[in-house]
């Protein structure tokens, strides 16, 4: 069964405000078993409003119209609607007699333009007449065609409660069996993920998609079959095989992120962490204090961004930096056991480096971080030279200091 959604607003197609709803809705109908054919995103105008609706009609199975229902002079859809396809509008009393009794409540004043959100175009069928929200479906040329409102919280609640399950009755033959899972890749270039997945000469039925999501590689797997038992043995399969093939270099699947995985290992290992942070100003900190509950296994950390908060604070010796500044492998290791010990946690994490777009040299040039890790098995240091600019210099530094805590925590 295809679908195609239409989006629908001035602010959508002047970039102000990001579309949402058309790929909360995408992503709910090919998880359920659809196709979805098109994607469109339109501005308040009723011409191109109206074409948009006549042509999807003509090729799809349903159709799914978000924005343009509201009670101001830009809401023009039910207007295209009505002229588009020769239905013209009229009051929903059940709607209307809700506007007005909302209206009764918070104010004496006339109903006003208000009473726009109950004329509806004729056939109409409002999905929830009880709610504030507008929304409603209507059958044209043995088509449905679904129109809710592009405020994404209400669009949301309808297309849930209301659209899939209407849909699931509309055309119960549609159903495809769905087996979809993304692969979170770090530290591995998109071409090289490319070449590895090539050498499983996957079955025809396997779809594969690779999506560059900085600084990761996203790579998704999905196996759509109407038998469902042969859809789950390939899905099993094939899932093995790319978890074979490119090994540690996947770090998680679907929703996780780096983060949380980390977390999630040092709870199973009852290690903590502390951390020491110049370069990346506090950034590791952060993204793991963004995991509720990581006071579990994170003691916290200092921005060492001055030299001598690195001497004062984490014991760094004055020579040390010196004789061989501040972005070096002996500092980077001081760091990270400076943290370690004054901290009393299991392993410190510690990163010092150059951000730029400044203060690069020949010999250290911008993008030159050094990742120490004290350990109570030892202590090592890794270099590495990122590209970038200065913000993506540090989201690396962040990511890569995190995932070798992550290949720690998993060989040991």
């Amino acid at each position: 069964m295809k679908v195609e959604i239409i989006a629908i607003g001035d602010e959508l197609t002047s970039g102000r405000i990001l579309n949402t709803t058309s790929s909360f809705a995408a992503r709910h109908f090919f998880e359920a078993g659809y196709e979805i054919y098109a994607m469109h995103t339109i501005g308040d105008t009723p011409e191109l409003i109206g074409e948009a609706l006549k042509r999807a009609i003509g090729r799809v199975d349903a159709v799914i119209v978000t924005g343009g229902l509201g009670m101001t002079d830009d809401d023009m859809t039910n207007e295209a609607v009505s002229k588009a396809l020769n239905r013209p509008t009229m009051p929903n009393l059940e709607v209307l007699s809700n506007v007005r009794q909302h209206l009764q409540d918070i104010s004496n004043g006339p109903v006003g333009q208000i009473e726009k959100l109950a004329w509806l175009p004729e056939g109409a069928e409002v999905l929830n007449p009880t709610s504030r929200m507008a929304g409603y479906m209507l059958v044209h040329d043995n088509t449905p065609v679904y129109f809710l409102p592009g405020i994404p919280v209400q669009m949301k609640q309808l297309l849930i409660e209301h659209v899939l399950p209407g849909l699931a009755t509309w055309n119960a033959d549609h159903a495809v069996s769905t087996y979809q899972r993304i692969f979170r890749i770090f530290n591995l270039p998109e071409s090289e993920v490319n070449r590895l997945i090539k050498t499983l000469d996957l079955p025809p039925a396997t779809q594969i998609g690779y999506y560059p999501v900085f600084p990761e590689v996203h790579l998704s797997l999905t196996i759509r079959d109407k038998a469902a038992d042969n859809a789950k043995r390939l899905f099993k399969s094939c899932s093995q095989a790319i978890d074979t093939v490119l090994g540690d270099s996947i770090y998680g699947h679907d929703r996780d992120n780096m983060e949380t995985i980390v977390g999630n290992l040092l709870i199973q290992k009852g290690l903590t962490l502390a951390v020491a942070e110049s370069c990346s100003g506090g950034l590791i900190a952060q993204r793991i204090t963004n995991i509720a509950g990581s006071s579990a296994y994170f003691l916290g950390g200092v921005v060492s961004y001055a030299n001598s908060m690195k001497i004062e604070y984490l014991g760094v010796s004055p020579k040390l930096i010196e004789d061989q500044g501040a972005v070096c492998r002996d500092v980077a290791e001081a760091m990270a056991t400076g943290i370690r010990d004054r901290s009393g946690a299991d392993i410190g994490l510690a990163v010092t480096g150059i951000a730029g777009p400044e203060g690069g040299t020949d010999t250290k040039p911008v993008g030159t971080v050094y990742i120490g890790i004290a350990t109570p098995a030892g202590n090592w240091v890794s270099k590495f030279k990122f590209e970038g600019d200065r913000l993506q210099i540090r989201d690396m530094t962040a990511q890569t200091g995190l995932d070798l805590i992550r290949k720690y925590l998993l060989q040991s």
